[in-house]
């Protein structure tokens, strides 16, 4: 017993007091029993239940369910990307899918409106530097084309001013060489082949070797066409005895009225013997 009980020596002594279930002897040391208080069992009608257990579980519950329905919405919104939403949004309750619902469908609304609007500006901005480079281009060619323009211009001037350049150089040598002015005066009556031309340096030829000073001395013809009389060719001149270009600008319109152009007249001059036109 002494080694039993050191090993337990910090447990607590064994209770005196007398069990109230048991018998006890009163002061005359007659036996009396103490009847036990009567313990209560689930099935007892009569039972009173416990102040402490009658509404400890209902709390508990009601939390849990908040806690349950709380972390669906919470779920529920994670799933649809409404993280950062007001929390006061959420009911627990139907409430929470009602609302949530609603902002996804408005999250979506804007996020489709969004999207048409990005697209929209894309598409306009894509047009605007489409036709910008249009623009640019078009602008570019119609610059090339009127520079183009203007360098034909400038080269018909240039080629007019030398033309002008020559037709006075040739007149002024009139006396000197009276086929190349005669050559340019008839494209004055609109001769300006070569055939026609030729036609004419063959007439004229014939007629005075191109003399400007020729007279026939038994019909006083004169001058390169030989007028006769030499007075014809006053209405282009009074120095129609002097000039060569008085006497060529006659011949060639005495020539259209008669024969209409120079191969004729030509062909007149070789049919007649003597010949004349």
């Amino acid at each position: 017993m002494a080694r039993y009980a050191g090993r337990h020596r910090d447990a607590p002594a064994p209770s005196t007091a007398p069990r109230p279930d048991l018998a006890t002897h009163d002061a005359a040391g007659a036996r009396r029993t103490t009847p036990a208080e009567p313990h209560p069992t689930r099935g007892s009608r009569h039972a009173k239940p416990s102040p402490r257990r009658r509404h400890v579980g209902r709390p508990i519950l009601a939390g849990a369910l908040a806690l349950g329905l709380g972390a669906s919405g919470l779920a529920y919104a994670k799933a649809t990307d409404l993280i950062g939403t007001d929390a006061a949004a959420f009911v627990v309750g139907n409430g929470v899918v009602a609302q949530t619902d609603e902002l996804a469908r408005a999250s979506t609304v804007d996020t489709t409106y969004r999207a048409a609007a990005s697209v929209s500006r894309n598409e306009r901005r894509t047009a605007i530097a489409a036709t910008g480079l249009r623009t640019a281009k078009e602008l570019e060619a119609k610059k090339k084309k009127e520079a183009a323009k203007q360098a034909e211009l400038a080269r018909e001037a240039a080629a007019k001013a030398a033309r002008a350049k020559e037709r006075q150089r040739v007149i002024d040598n009139a006396k000197d060489d009276p086929k190349s002015a005669a050559r340019v005066l008839m494209a004055d009556q609109g001769w300006t082949s070569d055939a026609q031309y030729n036609c004419l340096v063959n007439l004229w030829t014939g007629e005075s070797d191109w003399r400007w000073f020729a007279e026939n001395p038994s019909s006083g013809a004169y001058g390169i066409p030989q007028s006769l009389p030499a007075r014809k060719m006053s209405q282009f001149g009074a120095d129609y005895r002097t000039n060569p270009l008085t006497q060529i600008k006659w011949g060639l319109w005495y020539i259209k009225m008669s024969y209409g152009n120079p191969c004729n007249a030509w062909s007149t001059w070789q049919a007649r013997s003597p010949h004349w036109y």
